[in-house]
């Protein structure tokens, strides 16, 4: 396979991996079980998947460096993923496709902030322009929300809080990835992340044994094994920029999938705020090169923020 053919290939798996996960909220609405449940059915039905590529990455040697203290931190992470899909998913249930897949993955933003703050310097000229496009975008879609209901503006907080769950989810798991393979991070956080939501979905009295299993089993394939798959594998090979703008496709492809499935129409502020929101997240993808550059010790580190 020659360079340019490889390269087109692994952007199409870069962007073939974000269309995977946009299809993730569409999912969650469709399943007969409650949102966190489907959270926990989409973290317990990949494992056996995810434990014979962990035991086939410790028989290449990968992850072999793996200490107590990076296990725990794996299963932190876990916990956290866990409250961020529970907040999410509640989100989706209550907002647009397309507000919620932006606001959960206002993550990123929040991670550059961490990573400032363990550097101690302040944002430059691109870092504040990142915070308040972030904000601006945030406050025009909320404000919308509004104008639509209560309902969808709680649903815009939930996802916001995913948001900062899926931070706290971001820093120890990529700290963790410099001793471990990749899919001995992902399976620990299944592991870890799967009680929690079935605990969570269990004090909610939601339904979580499924009637109809294809939703839940299209959200584990969409979101957790192709999406996340394929993200792991694209991102050793771009830039953040790159890879922040191949993130701008998941709210499109979201608000189409709410509009056709749904009924939920766009209006151009909408789209103006969907923009400004979007185009936050790449100048975050950005910077968070710079920093996850730092050595060890100085915040994150590793490859960007994966995606949902």
């Amino acid at each position: 396979m020659s360079n340019t053919t490889a390269t087109w290939a692994r952007f199409a798996a870069l962007i073939g991996g974000n269309v995977a996960l946009a299809f993730g909220p569409w999912f969650v609405r469709l399943a007969d079980t409650g949102p966190v449940a489907a959270g926990f059915w989409r973290l317990f039905l990949p494992l056996p998947l995810f434990l014979g590529l962990a035991w086939w990455e410790g028989g290449r040697g990968d992850g072999m460096g793996a200490s107590r203290r990076s296990i725990a931190m794996v299963m932190a992470a876990g916990a956290f993923f866990a409250l961020d899909l529970a907040s999410w998913h509640v989100g989706i249930e209550l907002t647009r496709l397309g507000n919620a897949t932006l606001f959960g993955n206002a993550g990123s933003v929040i991670l550059m902030a961490w990573g400032l703050i363990t550097l101690r310097r302040g944002p430059t000229g691109g870092e504040w322009a990142a915070v308040i496009a972030a904000l601006a975008g945030a406050a025009i879609l909320m404000g919308r929300s509004l104008d639509i209901s209560v309902a969808t503006l709680m649903g815009d907080a939930f996802c916001l809080f995913a948001g900062l769950f899926y931070a706290f989810y971001l820093i120890p798991a990529q700290r963790a990835r410099r001793t471990m393979g990749q899919w001995q991070v992902l399976s620990l956080v299944c592991l870890a992340g799967a009680p929690v939501l079935l605990v969570i979905a269990f004090l909610l009295n939601e339904p979580v044994w499924p009637t109809n299993w294809l939703p839940v089993i299209g959200l584990a394939l969409s979101s957790q094994v192709i999406g996340q798959g394929l993200l792991v594998f694209s991102m050793k090979h771009f830039e953040a920029l790159v890879i922040g703008l191949a993130l701008l496709t998941q709210p499109a492809i979201a608000a189409a999938i709410g509009w056709f499935a749904f009924g939920e129409i766009l209006l151009p502020l909408d789209i103006a705020g969907m923009l400004l929101l979007g185009g936050s997240l790449v100048l975050a993808r950005t910077k968070l090169r710079s920093v996850s550059a730092r050595p060890a010790g100085h915040g994150t580190a590793g490859n960007a923020p994966r995606h949902r």
